[in-house]
């Protein structure tokens, strides 16, 4: 089962970014795929394939670290692109956490999956929400012009997720997700 664990913003987050997403969406640019609303997450630790037979263990120690946790406001505002503007594969969101939360929870959760014996993926935490995929490498600085003018509701992050991803079967053919745990900050 292909899992990450992350941070889901509220519904009327999602809907705000949203109405300020749409009519770039509707911007016909054939090298641009736009992720679907519904996918939109801030990703804490990409664990890839885990085995089902380690998903318990995971399960409990993802537990364990969101019981330590307090909740703490985020807001996304601001735009970006990896690996660079001038070569981006992926356009996203920028996260303001004034309280340095997310880094530190990003920290718990990824030695929690490895205390279950589960591989991290090793790259380094960057608190964002991907907006839109390349099909090859390009310059979006025109994108990153307008989308970094985005300022979002703030919202009290209050859980992490545990996500499977089937990739292909979601919405034009991107990504399906489905969460498969969810544990409340209790800190």
């Amino acid at each position: 089962m292909r899992l990450f664990v992350a941070v889901v913003p509220p519904v009327e987050v999602v809907e705000h970014l949203s109405e300020f997403v749409e009519p770039r969406r509707a911007h016909r640019d054939d090298d641009i795929r736009w992720a679907a609303d519904e996918n939109w997450h801030i990703t804490l630790a990409f664990l890839g394939d885990v085995p089902e037979y380690k998903t318990d263990e995971l399960a409990e120690r993802l537990e364990v670290a969101a019981k330590r946790q307090k909740p703490f406001d985020l807001q996304l505002a601001g735009a970006g692109a990896f690996p660079s503007v001038a070569d981006a594969r992926v356009v996203w969101s920028g996260v303001r956490d004034e309280s340095e939360a997310l880094p530190h929870l990003a920290m718990t959760t990824r030695s929690a999956a490895n205390k279950a014996g589960v591989t991290v993926d090793g790259r380094k935490f960057t608190p964002h929400v991907t907006l839109a995929r390349t099909r090859q490498p390009i310059d979006v600085v025109k994108w990153v012009r307008v989308l970094d003018e985005y300022r979002g509701p703030a919202w009290t992050a209050e859980s992490i997720e545990l996500i499977s991803s089937r990739l292909g079967e979601g919405p034009s053919h991107g990504a399906a997700y489905d969460t498969v745990g969810e544990w409340e900050f209790l800190g």
